[in-house]
């Protein structure tokens, strides 16, 4: 396309038309954005099922997930979305500016607290069983992000709470059990309760294919890397922007999150350098404003991380 075509489409208005386009076909196709992330997808009815396996740490680490905090809000200066420090146990200037707002004992500084609270996510390699939505994904291998509840599924599984039940490693090969993940919305959002876990059997029956799996593992250990975080000095300016303390151009959006208390969002980590942000272009703003209004978090963590891609390509 040369310059002239996109100034002739920027008056014609179509390239905003076919951006809210592809913001339609990624919410309605459950696209992540990132090949190595698999998420589930539901049907015309408002459900979704698949099958997945939970797999071993992967070569040369040592568990089979990665937990990862963020902050996801909207101030006076724009949005702040951002990986939080006390993921590698260190201070984080929006955990200290809410422990302050905390201790204040303003029921108005609490309920800014509430909006501004650590989310918490995992990451764990999958093999997918059963994908009726996409079989092309079926024996492949992926990152997925999941949030408490599926964790608190995975911790059940392992300590059960009643002495007839058996306790399993779900992240074994030989040991484990296949993961029935049932989909359905309730009260407007995605919940994963009626999900649960198959009985114990092998993932395969073969060690060399197992073995195959195991070296196809994306590791965990660099969701968490330092290199996926900013400084506390970095973190600190943007949050005075956001909260209006400092001037800001324009608001930014860098990463994707989902929520501490509910299964939602599609946050995919970056892996390369995070030294290069780009400003969101005020028409995209407005545009992501109207879907954030009328979806859930997951589907805004979604509009989030695709707006960043469109911001930064």
């Amino acid at each position: 396309m040369s310059f002239s075509d996109l100034k002739k489409q920027s008056k014609l208005g179509s390239l905003t038309s076919k951006l809210v386009k592809e913001v339609e076909k990624m919410n309605t196709t459950g696209g992540s954005g990132d090949e190595r992330l698999w998420k589930p997808e539901m049907d015309k009815t408002g459900n979704g099922y698949a099958v997945i396996r939970f797999l071993p740490a992967p070569d040369g680490e040592e568990l089979p997930w990665a937990k990862l905090y963020t902050h996801a809000f909207q101030g006076p200066g724009g949005w702040y979305i951002e990986n939080s420090l006390t993921t590698l146990g260190q201070k984080d200037p929006v955990s200290e500016h809410n422990r302050e707002l905390w201790n204040s004992g303003n029921d108005k500084d609490k309920e800014t607290v509430r909006k501004q609270k650590r989310k918490l996510s995992y990451y764990s390699n999958i093999y997918v069983v059963k994908d009726p939505a996409n079989p092309q994904n079926e024996g492949r291998v992926f990152l997925f992000k999941y949030g408490k509840k599926i964790f608190d599924k995975i911790m059940e599984a392992m300590q059960p709470e009643f002495e007839d039940e058996t306790p399993i490693n779900p992240f074994d090969f030989w040991q484990g059990a296949n993961f029935k993940l049932k989909l359905v919305k309730k009260d407007g959002y995605w919940n994963y309760d009626k999900s649960e876990f198959d009985r114990v059997e092998p993932l395969l029956d073969d060690d060399d294919a197992l073995e195959a799996v195991w070296k196809k593992q994306y590791s965990l250990a660099a969701v968490v890397a330092p290199d996926q975080f900013k400084s506390y000095e970095q973190l600190e300016t943007r949050l005075k922007m956001v909260l209006g303390q400092k001037t800001a151009s324009r608001p930014r959006y860098d990463e994707e999150t989902n929520d501490e208390d509910n299964d939602r969002g599609s946050y995919s980590p970056d892996f390369s350098s995070r030294s290069q942000k780009s400003e969101l272009p005020e028409d995209l703003s407005a545009q992501l404003n109207n879907l954030s209004s009328s979806k859930s978090d997951e589907d805004e963590d979604d509009a989030l991380s695709y707006f960043q891609r469109l911001a930064e390509e």
